[in-house]
């Protein structure tokens, strides 16, 4: 049980940020006054309860000598021990001061227990997880293939996590326990490692690949033939936006893949675009496949962004890129990366150093960066010798089975298989539990037993003449590879004390799930990228881009592709590597990696900026690096910009608008009026095109239009015509406008009568047939949706008055009421930037101009002077609402400001405003 002596009331706020605290204190206490209560009593005693001890002295049980924790102006801390154990047992104790809420919030979500917190609402959300089984897998994981060393340093982590809950009532963990009724009575069970393990599910499920497209294109099969659904999932452009890896190839005489010091080919995996061979080879999907993947789109959507990581798709991605020595001022590399994530308060990220006081075989680390608060170690950043970047590969690792029914069991290879089952009981709060059965093929989980529509089939479902018949109907099973045990933990602490290239892949072999695109730089002057992963291969025919038949033994996985057959790039002559979510390799890799990578906008973009200043010798700086992360160039305006100015507008309104883009410099800057008026323009380019020819399992929610039946094969009869509504949410429908639609345009631009450019009348516009009617038309509908959003007066016009941070703390501040939400969150902030530029602060173009997704931290690494760093969380350490530190870093991250990141001793003791001494 920890103790105190001489200890402060906690760390002292700076004079503006501390009068901001009590002003919301005092805004608290009135609204409480006034009857407004929610839960318990929130006073102000309650709500300074929880705020940490940051100066004096603690002693923890556990710890085998004392530990400093040195803490900057804006919270930051630096741990320092003398062993691993202490090392990771204080990492637990300090994120849990700071955190422990979120923590809590997220293992009641991996394991499905958010019943227990939040009542009968998130019932059938535990449903769903429970029946992922993300916590079971896990178990299993720390059971039987971790080592010996990272269980040791999970089981430090949660001694430590455990140590700061010892003896604490809810007020004194977390204001938001006040608000739920657990003022005194709520006693957090235990942390233990399996919660930390898991935190490694929630975060592989935001980055799971192409599953929504998987069911995208099936469910575009009721409305576009498979030439429509090709025009709209289009070949990834090689010839325009170079791969990550073009100095190597797979050497079938090796079985391996090789650098290649001459090579600059493009050979590589299997393109993004068309849809495949799933579902047999047919054409169109079944109806009762319609109704069964619009069920489980429908359940999708209402899973928590539990990683933070938000929706899914290709509009969402990161950066990371570095850049060797003889192209940099300081003559070593600079590496740089900022994970796109959802926005989430608090941050997904914490700050945090980890450092041996000295190295040794009983303390190992020297380790800073971003952590994850629930797990251990450092996932991004950088030791005394290496630094590293993650993005998300984009990889194929989720598959959906349709599975034939027989009794008890499934048909597989025309027999019937027995169910693998286990019960689930969700207790809920304030309510009965409920008990499930979670039923399994050899597939995977039955997603569809977890939603009414999902078992629902049509009458004429058909799957080609060598399917089942359909019986009682077709169930839907998901493969996944992180439901499948793996040691991907390992590989955090092994990559947290590489000291070169060769420890750092050997590490990164282990980092299993997700499949992450690592970049890597070192102080010896060298750069690398690897593609580590557990990534299925597939029967010949099967490319994974439809949902396949489970009956069937031919489409199962064949196995997974050796890490020594997968891609990486080590000192290309080019001297730079750009990773931003682009194709991995070309078009001869002989494995199917995925069918769906995003479409190298970014990438193409970062790479030319990078090209153009080492042109003719230039060099590259720190702030150059910086400077390129907020690049806000709008490459599709670039692209369209010309066509629009050319329309003939006859309307003095509309045409007051298009001037607006004569001399753009297609910057999408927070003040610019014609970034406002672009993206409206762009927006509803997409909504005519396309859009509106979508089913409406993919329109946004409440989007209504008047059109044919399905099931009409003759010419359109207005008698026969339905009123259909969007059934999507709108972080998910589509088009979303990120740059597979740059590519969709781009192939039909120069076709002026292509038939995606017809579009039907409406009340107020008639029918268009032609590019340049329908680019009219998106003209002139554009001028009045900002009329109505920004006013008639275009001067007043500004694309950060559309597009909108909001920061909303996770669960009360979207849940609870109006006065609590306006406690818990913060914003607006007006941003710049936009969908599939560097900066991408991303939008939906199907549901609005608001921001669902940013650069979630920013970081540059100098490995010459590696005190010269600099780096930015999206809010910062706290996650305590009353804290100085819940936001303090956001209005630098708006500006696009770095702060400077220390990491020698004397650099952090230098930058210290408090140090806290955790003693045995």
């Amino acid at each position: 049980m920890p103790s105190t002596t001489n200890a402060s009331a906690g760390s002292k706020p700076r004079k503006k940020k501390g009068r901001r605290a009590r002003l919301i204190v005092i805004v608290l206490v009135l609204a409480v006054i006034a009857g407004i209560g929610y839960g318990a009593y929130w006073s102000v005693d309650s709500v300074r309860a929880s705020l940490p001890q940051t100066t004096g002295s603690i002693k923890l049980d556990g710890l085998d000598g004392p530990v400093q924790v040195k803490r900057d102006g804006y919270g930051i801390p630096q741990i320092y021990a003398s062993s691993d154990e202490d090392l990771f047992m204080a990492q637990g104790f300090v994120q849990a001061q700071d955190r422990f809420y979120e923590m809590d919030v997220r293992r009641h979500t991996t394991s499905g227990r958010l019943s227990e917190m939040f009542g009968k609402g998130q019932v059938k959300t535990d449903e769903f997880l429970r029946t992922l089984g993300w916590h079971r897998v896990a178990q299993e994981e720390y059971d039987s293939k971790l080592s010996p060393s990272t269980k040791k340093y999970l089981q430090a982590y949660s001694k430590g996590v455990n140590s700061y809950l010892s003896g604490k009532s809810g007020k004194e963990i977390s204001a938001e326990y006040v608000a739920l009724g657990f003022e005194n009575d709520y006693k957090p069970q235990a942390w233990t490692p399996v919660d930390s393990v898991a935190w490694l599910k929630a975060m592989a499920w935001d980055l799971r690949g192409n599953m929504q497209d998987e069911i995208d294109r099936s469910l575009m099969t009721s409305r576009l033939g498979p030439q429509q659904i090709a025009d709209l999932y289009p070949e990834y452009p090689y010839d325009r936006n170079k791969p990550i890896v073009q100095e190597g190839a797979y050497n079938s005489a090796t079985g391996k893949y090789e650098q290649s010091a001459t090579s600059t080919s493009t050979q590589s995996g299997t393109t993004g675009g068309t849809a495949g061979t799933g579902l047999t080879g047919n054409a169109q999907a079944p109806s009762s496949l319609q109704s069964q993947l619009g069920g489980l789109s429908d359940v999708l959507d209402q899973i928590p962004d539990s990683a933070g990581l938000g929706p899914n798709g290709n509009g969402i991605g990161s950066n990371s890129w570095v850049v060797s020595g003889s192209h940099t001022v300081s003559g070593k590399p600079l590496l740089a990366n900022d994970p796109h994530l959802a926005p989430q308060l608090p941050s997904v990220w914490y700050q945090m150093g980890l450092h041996c006081t000295s190295i040794s075989a009983k303390c190992q680390y020297d380790v800073t960066g971003y952590t994850f608060a629930g797990m251990p170690g450092v996932v991004i950043g950088h030791n005394q010798d290496i630094s590293w970047g993650l993005t998300n590969s984009g990889v194929d690792v989720t598959d959906l089975y349709l599975e034939k029914f027989s009794g008890d069991g499934y048909l597989y290879d025309d027999k019937t298989k027995p169910f693998t089952t286990r019960k689930e009981t969700i207790k809920v709060a304030g309510g009965d539990s409920k008990t499930i059965t979670v039923r399994e093929t050899n597939n995977g989980p039955l997603l569809s037993d977890r939603n009414d529509e999902l078992v629902k089939v049509g009458k004429k479902a058909t799957v080609g003449s060598s399917g089942p018949d359909r019986g009682d109907g077709y169930g839907v099973a998901l493969r996944w590879t992180a439901l499948e045990p793996g040691n991907t933990m390992d590989a955090v602490f092994e990559i947290d004390k590489a000291k070169n290239w060769t420890e750092f892949r050997k590490a990164a072999e282990d980092f299993q799930v997700p499949s992450q695109n690592l970049t890597y730089a070192d102080t010896e002057n060298n750069i690398g990228y690897t593609l580590p992963g557990r990534i299925p291969t597939r029967a010949e025919g099967d490319d994974g881009s439809l949902p396949s038949p489970g009956w069937d033994s031919k489409y199962r996985w064949t196995g997974y592709i050796k890490q020594s057959e997968l891609p990486y790039e080590y000192n290309p002559k080019r001297g730079y590597i750009v990773t931003a979510n682009q194709a991995v390799v070309g078009e001869d890799y002989p494995y199917t990696l995925t069918t769906d990578w995003g479409y190298g906008t970014r990438s193409q973009r970062i790479s030319d900026l990078i090209a153009s200043k080492i042109k003719d010798g230039g060099k590259v700086s720190t702030d150059d690096m910086r400077t390129t992360q907020m690049d806000n160039s709008s490459e599709i305006a670039k692209l369209l910009v010309p066509y629009l100015l050319k329309i003939d507008v006859q309307d003095k309104d509309v045409r007051e608008a298009q001037q607006l883009l004569e001399n753009w410099d297609y910057t999408q800057n927070p003040d610019s009026a014609a970034a406002a008026y672009f993206n409206s323009v762009w927006r509803n380019i997409l909504k005519l095109a396309f859009g509106n020819k979508l089913p409406k399992e993919l329109r946004v929610e409440g989007q209504c239009l008047t059109v044919d039946p399905v099931d009409n094969t003759g010419p359109a009869d207005e008698d026969r015509k339905v009123r259909e509504c969007g059934q999507r949410d709108t972080d998910s429908a589509q088009p979303d406008g990120g740059d597979r639609w740059f590519q969709v345009v781009r192939n039909i631009l120069k076709d002026e009568k292509n038939d995606w450019w017809k579009a039907p009348k409406s009340r107020t516009d008639s029918a268009t047939n032609t590019r340049d009617e329908l680019f009219g038309r998106a003209l002139e509908d554009a001028r009045w949706d900002l009329t109505a959003k920004l006013g008639k007066d275009i001067d007043t016009w500004s694309w950060g008055r559309l597009h909108k941070l909001e920061l909303k703390n996770q669960t009360l501040g979207t849940e609870g009421p109006g006065w609590l939400q306006y406690v818990l969150n913060r914003g607006p902030w007006k941003l710049g930037g936009g969908e599939a530029a560097v900066d991408a602060t991303g939008w939906n173009a199907a549901g609005g101009y608001g921001v669902d997704w940013v650069p979630s931290m920013r970081m540059v690494v100098n490995l010459d002077d590696l005190d010269k760093s600099q780096w930015i969380n999206l809010t910062g350490a706290s996650g305590h609402t009353f804290s100085a530190h819940y936001t303090d870093q956001t209005d630098k991250w708006v500006k696009g400001e770095l702060l400077p990141w220390a990491f020698t001793k004397d650099a952090v003791g230098n930058t210290t405003s408090d140090t806290l001494v955790l003693k045995p």
